[in-house]
């Protein structure tokens, strides 16, 4: 069972921010978080998507905090080091782990070896994960998700590998 909170990572969030679709964060069963990191990075990697980011937390479609809780500090540094993991991401898996929260990252299996090597387990939701519990919700039918899917792909580098959000349900 998904936590009623959690932490999104830049991955998550530039996918709905890109075609402008913070709108299905609201419909998904939970309350997301975001990290100060995260939104550094945001801002300084994807400028396009700011002003979307704003209006998102202005609508509190979404709250920000920050890593300064002493062991989630200490775990975003222990996390930190070399070039595997950013800081948005480091910094969305300490408040994860610390605040015993989800979280929405896409890059599943560096975030599994960075939890393996510290000890700690957390679960973790993707992009395709989100579409997917909307549809069976029925906040999102399958022609439309099917459509974000193709639109990912097509203009916005992100490739989900089936051929339609049914192959997933």
């Amino acid at each position: 069972m998904l936590s009623a909170i959690v932490v999104a990572d830049t991955s998550v969030l530039i996918n709905f921010l890109r075609i402008d679709r913070m709108d299905l964060f609201v419909r998904y069963p939970c309350r997301f978080l975001v990290t100060d990191h995260v939104a550094s990075e945001l801002a300084e990697a994807y400028p396009d998507q700011q002003a979307r980011y704003a209006a998102a937390i202005a609508a509190g479609q979404m709250d920000v905090c920050s890593v300064t809780d002493p062991g989630e500090v200490e775990l975003f540094l222990r996390l930190r080091p070399g070039d595997r993991l950013g800081a948005g991401e480091c910094s969305a898996i300490a408040v994860a782990m610390k605040r015993q929260h989800g979280l929405a990252i896409d890059d599943h299996k560096a975030v599994k070896t960075a939890l393996r090597e510290v000890g700690m387990d957390v679960e973790i939701i993707g992009t395709a994960d989100i579409m997917v519990a909307l549809i069976r919700a029925g906040s999102l039918d399958l022609v439309d998700a099917d459509a974000i899917k193709d639109d990912w792909e097509q203009n916005h580098r992100f490739r989900i590998k089936v051929a339609s959000f049914a192959d997933l349900l």
